[in-house]
């Protein structure tokens, strides 16, 4: 075995075993795992980088997570493929499409839903609703309020997934606009507080929908060490409760595996990011037994 795949073997195994289900608990009968794939800041990379890139050379590319895709739904046909936002800009692609190449191959790999990042309004929002048509997969942002856009009515706060009998509840959460997206691109898009709005959907998720398990997918970003009072992943991880998985975007954060951190009553809480431009696929595995209690693990994927 190599060294890295022991490595990841290692820590998966401790994971689960730290969160109170043994390994051979996860044979027995009953038990049922959920795999959530994600994604984040694509960016309009479609091809793989080239040979001779400095950075990423032979990364990356749609063809080839779709194929990752592909053979991880053969091994656990209970996959929730998910997207943290900036979709757009990025590549040529963008500008000659307008989105509408990157909304067709991600129906064509089947994402379940995605969340909006800043770039997603790089041709405004009029430009957004016109690759809406494209897209086979649902638009949740539970904080911006397209009220009195084109798009409302085509973005929802959350949406409900059943697997296996697990109910999945996800939801979306975008970053503040204002000082970082031109006015006239967002129009009268309304930003609300992404901690108050955090809190309502979780309400409503664990306590009148009776989920299983609570996802949200942020474009809010993993951390600002330079500016500490700036929301992030990890402080709508500390504020709320009752998260199970926080996928995040913006800040373009390479993590091997979730972090693991506390909520605001002491709970773990996993907060995840997969750098950008496509070059990593995440993978979170949930167990959970017949009482409903969840164990983890997950790794980042290089594609």
């Amino acid at each position: 075995m190599k060294r890295r795949d022991f490595i990841e073997k290692t820590a998966a195994s401790t994971a689960i075993l730290s969160l109170g289900l043994s390994m051979s608990s996860f044979n027995a009968a009953g038990v049922k795992k959920i795999t959530i794939l994600h994604t984040n800041d694509v960016h309009s990379h479609i091809d793989p980088f080239p040979a001779d890139d400095p950075r990423n050379p032979n990364m990356g590319g749609v063809a080839r997570r779709a194929s990752l895709i592909e053979n991880i739904r053969k091994e656990n046909p209970n996959v929730l493929l998910l997207d943290a936002g900036d979709i757009f800009q990025g590549t040529p692609y963008f500008n000659y499409y307008g989105g509408e190449l990157e909304f067709k191959l991600m129906s064509m790999m089947q994402y379940d839903a995605t969340t909006i990042g800043n770039h997603d309004f790089d041709n405004g929002v009029e430009g957004l609703y016109a690759q809406m048509p494209h897209a086979k997969f649902e638009f949740l942002s539970a904080n911006y309020d397209f009220k009195n856009t084109v798009m409302d009515g085509l973005v929802k706060p959350y949406k409900i997934f059943n697997k296996n009998g697990v109910k999945i509840g996800v939801f979306g959460i975008g970053i503040e606009l204002d000082g970082l997206v031109d006015k006239k691109m967002y129009k009268e898009t309304v930003y609300n507080d992404p901690i108050e709005t955090a809190v309502e959907m979780v309400r409503i998720l664990k306590k009148e929908q009776i989920c299983d398990l609570i996802i949200c997918l942020s474009h809010l970003g993993y951390q600002y060490k330079n500016d500490p009072n700036k929301i992030c992943d990890l402080q709508l991880a500390a504020l709320t409760e009752d998260i199970d998985l926080i996928i995040g975007g913006h800040t373009h954060t390479f993590l091997d595996k979730p972090t693991v951190t506390k909520n605001r009553i002491g709970e773990e809480v996993l907060v995840n990011q997969v750098g950008c431009y496509g070059i990593n696929l995440g993978r979170i595995d949930f167990y959970f037994d017949s009482n409903k209690r969840k164990s983890t693990a997950g790794k980042s994927i290089v594609v």
